[in-house]
This record gives structure tokens, C-alpha cells and sequence, in this order.
């Protein structure tokens, strides 16, 4: 019998997680993910006028606050039998990317990159470099990026009125209206915002990022010239073998990002060694390994009932799964069932923690000047919201991707009032615990294999491959 030990909390994420691994001839054997903290916003909602999910699901989170109210007003929009007008579309999809992009930059800069501060790399050559750059608080990357995303998020009070927890999306589009000067404001913000990342963050033209179709050209391109924080970590990167650390399921999900008129710019389903269309009835969240009663079930057939003394669960995580099989979602999904070369070439071995944070980075370099474009579409003389009347009894489903990765909203009204509302969040994907046929989820799944450290403790890589997938506990136990 090996030995166990117990990892966690962890700083920098976004609420509790504990993980305990399993050690067999210095290697971990074994992963189990404990998300330790139940919130119950679902069980809230139930009796609920359906509107008030508006309300209610924005504060699952102030990191991810208009994902959820964007899946919400979808799945409202949805049973309510609606399509929302041009601008409404518009001002939604820049308020989830402004969000989506805010988020990867504080995750790349303040909570990822610290680790590599760590007096546990004092010996490597990029050490010096790292500390001065990164250490949390002190470093000088903090006083560059914090600025820099306050200035982006100043577009959520023209778009959204504040954040976190706007009330601007709507199932009819947004209750805030742009007049000509407010979106000239807007692309002036987003302008600014590209510079600091051509500056700053990347180091060359968001286009000539996007542009890199592998990972022997990103190489190529980051030793042809100082490609600020992207070029360092591209550095460490190869150092310490970040191609090869963490890979999970190679199974990947998108539900699609970004739903303009004319469809969403990044396009939705699953990678499974080729791309295949998504089917939403093959998604199921088990619970054999969580502290909730019931059975497998698909999401508006389930429920949520806390089981805290149920025998062989470790977590409040459900386990969702995908025809039965794991799968791994985030920008990388994205951006891999997208069909960006780079983006697939770098998981030809599998997944990886350089490959999800290479992921993040690209798809800023991407999204941005779509969002350029978008605000110019805006027309101020239009309407941004279109009337409608929720029905007494129907279902709809809202699908976004939040930062993170897949998010989902499943909603019954019945007699004119929530009868069930289910959430699958991204980081419950990732960070399930086992289901029936004991299969360990993505994070599991990474963290096996990797080498134990001094005196025998938990090495610093598995900081980086839990910080990889960017964990948000208290969506994973909303």
C-alpha cells in the first residue's frame, strides 16, 4: 500500500479544493478531487418566478457573473420561444468576451504565472527574471495587468451597466442600449486594451499570434525576437517540459462561443481524435462518488439532493459525463474543436499545461479584433431588446462558454414558475470525481504519473496542472 497525502486549500483559486493523491514507487497512482463546499443555488430557484433566475444566477460567481446570466437569459429565450434582435446578440456577445478575456489575462498573469516564483526553481537560469516579474504582490507584471484590466472592464459599464452581476442580458438581448458616442467609447477602450497586449502580454500583432499554425512555428516565432510574457513562459515552458505535464482525457467539448446573427465564431461540438457533432441527450451527471442521492440522470431530468453522510462520496462534485466517456473543456476544447491548427497540434500527444495555457493566449489574440468588428456593427437606432412572454409551462437550455469552459443551464417552468433548474459548470467537467465505472475525472486523470518532490511532498507540478484548468469551486458546487 502506498502513501496519501492531502493537498489543499490552494491560493489563488477561485474557492475550496482539496485534492488527495496516492503515491506508488514515488509516482502519483492515484487522484481524488474534493470539491469540500455545497451552496445550493439550484434548490433556491425552485417555486422562483422564472425571471428571478436573472437575479439569482449572476451571484453563483464574480468572476464568471455574465456567463451565468448569459446561459440564463438563453435558456429563458429558449422557452419563451424567442430569438433576440441584432444588437441584442451583439451586446451580449461582447460582454461575455470582455468577461471571458478579463478573466484569461488575470489567470495567466496573477494566478498561473506565480508559481514560477517559487524558491523551488532558484537553480533554473529564468528564476531571477520570474521572481521580479511574478512573485504575488510584488511583482511588477501586477502593477502592468491590473491597470491594464480596469481598463477593459470600464466597456462593462457601457455595456452592462457594472459588473460583477450585471442585469443587462435579457432573453430579448440587452436592457442597455448603445447611442453612436457610447460605441466609439467602447472600440476606443478595446483599442487600448489591444496595445497593452501587442506591448505587453504577447509581444507582436494579435493577428500574427493567431496566425501561428504550430508548435514549431510558435517556437520559431518566440526565438525570433523578446515576445514579452507569452515568449517567457514559452521559455519556461520548454525548460520544464510543460508539453508533456497533465494530459487528461484527450476527449474534447465546446458548445460554441459567442452567438452572433450569423452563428457563433467559435463553432460547437466534440473533439474525439477527429471532430464529431455534439448530442445534448448523451450528456448525464452521475453521482456515485458525490455527496448527492438520486441516479444518473440527464440534466433536466436531474436533481440536486445533498447526501452528506452518503458512503464511498468524496466530494459535492457530480461526475457529468458525455455518452459515459470524460471530457476536458476550456479554451483549449475550444479552440481544438474550432479547428485552429495550432490549437490541434498541440494536443497530437495529448493535452498538456503548456497547451491550455498557449490556448488562453490565443484565443485573446483571436477574439479580440472580432470584437472590434462587433462594436462597429452596433446601430444605435435599433432596438436592443425584443419584447417577450414567458409561457406557463416550458424547458429551455442556455449553453455558453465562460472562460473556463463549457457552461450549461437546463430550466422547467411549470405553472408559471421554476419547477427545476440544473447547472453543469466548467470546472465541474473538469474536476468531477469518479463515476460508476469508476473512470476518474480530467484533473484525475492529469495529475497520474507525476513524479513525487523533496522529502517526499507534493511536487510544485501539481500546482501548475490543477492551475491549468483555471478551477472555479464555487460554480463547480453552485
Amino acid at each position: 500500500m502506498g502513501r496519501r497525502i492531502v493537498v489543499g486549500p490552494f491560493n489563488r483559486v477561485e474557492g475550496d479544493l482539496e485534492v488527495a493523491l496516492e503515491f506508488e514507487q514515488d509516482r502519483i497512482s492515484a487522484a481524488y478531487v474534493n470539491s469540500p463546499l455545497f451552496r445550493g443555488f439550484e434548490q433556491m430557484l425552485i417555486g422562483k418566478h422564472p425571471l428571478d433566475a436573472l437575479h439569482f444566477v449572476p451571484r453563483i460567481c464574480g468572476i464568471c457573473s455574465v456567463a451565468q446570466s448569459a446561459a440564463a437569459s438563453m435558456a429563458l429565450a429558449q422557452a419563451a420561444g424567442l430569438s433576440p434582435c441584432e444588437n441584442g446578440r451583439i451586446c451580449a456577445a461582447l460582454t461575455q468576451a470582455i468577461e471571458n478575456l478579463a478573466d484569461h489575462l488575470s489567470h495567466f498573469v496573477l494566478f498561473f504565472m506565480p508559481d514560477f516564483a517559487r524558491a523551488d526553481y532558484a537553480e533554473r537560469a529564468w528564476s531571477v527574471e520570474a521572481v521580479e516579474r511574478y512573485k504575488a504582490i510584488a511583482g511588477s507584471a501586477r502593477r502592468e495587468v491590473v491597470p491594464a484590466r480596469t481598463r477593459l472592464l470600464e466597456t462593462m459599464g457601457l455595456l452592462a451597466g457594472r459588473w460583477p452581476h450585471t442585469g443587462s442580458l435579457q432573453p430579448g438581448g440587452s436592457a442597455r442600449p448603445i447611442d453612436a458616442s457610447e460605441r466609439l467609447r467602447l472600440y476606443a477602450l478595446l483599442r487600448g486594451f489591444r496595445a497593452f497586449l501587442e506591448r505587453t502580454l504577447l509581444g507582436d500583432a494579435l493577428e500574427a499570434v493567431a496566425a501561428i499554425d504550430s508548435v514549431g512555428s510558435l517556437r520559431a516565432w518566440a526565438a525570433a525576437a523578446p515576445r514579452g510574457d507569452f515568449g517567457r513562459f514559452l521559455r519556461i515552458a520548454d525548460d520544464l517540459d510543460l508539453w508533456r505535464l497533465g494530459r487528461a482525457t484527450d476527449r474534447y467539448l465546446s458548445y460554441g462561443a459567442y452567438l452572433l446573427p450569423e452563428g457563433p465564431l467559435y463553432p460547437g461540438g466534440v473533439w474525439d481524435g477527429g471532430p464529431r457533432p455534439l448530442h445534448l441527450d448523451a450528456i448525464a451527471e452521475d453521482v456515485s462518488h458525490a455527496w448527492m442521492g438520486g441516479d444518473t440522470a440527464r440534466p433536466r431530468d436531474g436533481s440536486t439532493v445533498p447526501m452528506p453522510d452518503k458512503p464511498g462520496a468524496y466530494s459535492w462534485c457530480k461526475a457529468p459525463r458525455l455518452a459515459g466517456e470524460v471530457v476536458e473543456v476550456g479554451a483549449l476544447a475550444r479552440q481544438v474543436v474550432a479547428g485552429h491548427p495550432l490549437a490541434r497540434d498541440m494536443i497530437r500527444h495529448g493535452g498538456s499545461v503548456a497547451a491550455r495555457v498557449v490556448a488562453r493566449l490565443l484565443e485573446m489574440a483571436r477574439t479580440l479584433p472580432e470584437m472590434e468588428r462587433w462594436v462597429m456593427r452596433l446601430q444605435p437606432d435599433e432596438p436592443f431588446c425584443a419584447e417577450f412572454e414567458l409561457p406557463q409551462d416550458a424547458d429551455g437550455v442556455g449553453l455558453v462558454e465562460a472562460a473556463r469552459g463549457s457552461l450549461g443551464h437546463w430550466l422547467s417552468i411549470r405553472r408559471g414558475r421554476i419547477a427545476s433548474y440544473q447547472i453543469i459548470a466548467p470546472t465541474t467537467w473538469n474536476f468531477s470525481p469518479r463515476d460508476a465505472a469508476g473512470q476518474p475525472g480530467a484533473l484525475e486523470q492529469a495529475l497520474v504519473g507525476v513524479a513525487a518532490g523533496a522529502d517526499r511532498r507534493a511536487p510544485v507540478s501539481v500546482q501548475h496542472i490543477v492551475r491549468s484548468f483555471d478551477p472555479c469551486m464555487v460554480c463547480t458546487v453552485h
